[in-house]
């Protein structure tokens, strides 16, 4: 019942940001759109921006559950853009809001842990310190999640099958070579 309830805020709160900016939408639009009373909602959330990284957490694990591997981090990153392009109204929202935290949050902290998972597949049976391994996931990371927003910046136009293309035309055999030159030291 709990995820049932945490689901339905949700989708009050996407559905009331189709018709008014975030800054604009209280704790009592979304409970009386959804339903339910304000002690329901602060059961499960400490406030609307809570209830966004739930959102943003919880559809990111969706997105890329098991695909975060050297051969299939590419479809687990492009399930990331097309959640974002499926929830556009709600994505654009919090990118041109106070929130906008949360989104970069969401993108930094899974698309970490996806190249991180990639960098450690890929550095299995070398000698990598653990420090060096983050500091090529980071790396990445940073690239991937500003072409990210970028494209939610500019209204997600471009195809993001053509986005995953490109990155992965220029990044090809790159995770093994830095983990090759990172194991030499």
């Amino acid at each position: 019942m709990s995820e049932t309830t945490k689901r339905a805020l949700a989708m009050s709160l996407k559905k009331l940001l189709d018709e008014k900016p975030l800054e604009k939408i209280t704790i009592n639009d979304i409970t009386s759109d959804c339903g339910v009373n304000r002690q329901t909602f602060y059961y499960h959330f400490q406030d609307i921006y809570d209830l966004i990284e739930w959102m943003y957490t919880t559809a990111a694990e969706k997105a890329i559950g098991e695909r975060n591997t050297y051969q299939t981090w590419q479809e687990g990153y492009l399930n990331l853009f097309c959640y974002l392009q499926e929830n556009r109204s709600f994505v654009i929202n919090t990118y041109h809001s106070l929130s906008r935290e949360h989104l970069e949050n969401y993108l930094y902290d899974k698309v970490y842990v996806l190249l991180k998972n990639v960098v450690d597949e890929v550095a299995q049976n070398r000698s990598i310190r653990e420090e060096d391994k983050a500091f090529i996931a980071n790396f990445y990371k940073y690239g991937f999640v500003g072409l990210t927003l970028e494209w939610v910046k500019n209204g997600m136009k471009e195809d993001p099958q053509m986005i995953i293309r490109r990155l992965e035309t220029l990044i090809q055999g790159n995770f093994p070579e830095a983990v090759e030159r990172f194991s030499n030291h």
